[in-house]
């Protein structure tokens, strides 16, 4: 057991460097694409996350499940909604007209 943890937590701490320094060099041009990918990602976690609350035994197994789910799903749409608000800014915005005098 105790080795098994050792390795889970080295898996989990190289990860978390890699990811660190991969997104780190990212431009901030790609920043857009690169959170809609990650939603993709996200919503493949959902998924899982939902399988997993599925095939749940006891009580601890559907109280964390349902806690993945909840998390992975607040994940999903902030995403979406950050990702949304990026792609506002450059919308091309509405030419006002003049105004037109009034006849008299």
């Amino acid at each position: 057991m105790g080795n098994a943890l050792l390795q889970y937590a080295t898996v989990l701490i190289l990860s978390i460097f890699v990811g660190v320094e991969i997104v780190a060099k990212v431009p901030s041009i790609l920043h857009t694409p690169l959170m809609s990918g990650s939603n993709a990602i996200h919503g493949v976690i959902l998924v899982g996350s939902m399988i997993v609350l599925g095939t749940a035994n006891n009580s601890v197994e559907e109280i964390l499940g349902f806690v993945a789910v909840i998390l992975a799903t607040l994940n999903v749409v902030g995403g979406f909604v950050v990702t949304d608000r990026m792609l506002e800014m450059f919308k091309a915005k509405p030419k006002s007209q003049p105004k037109k005098e009034e006849a008299q």
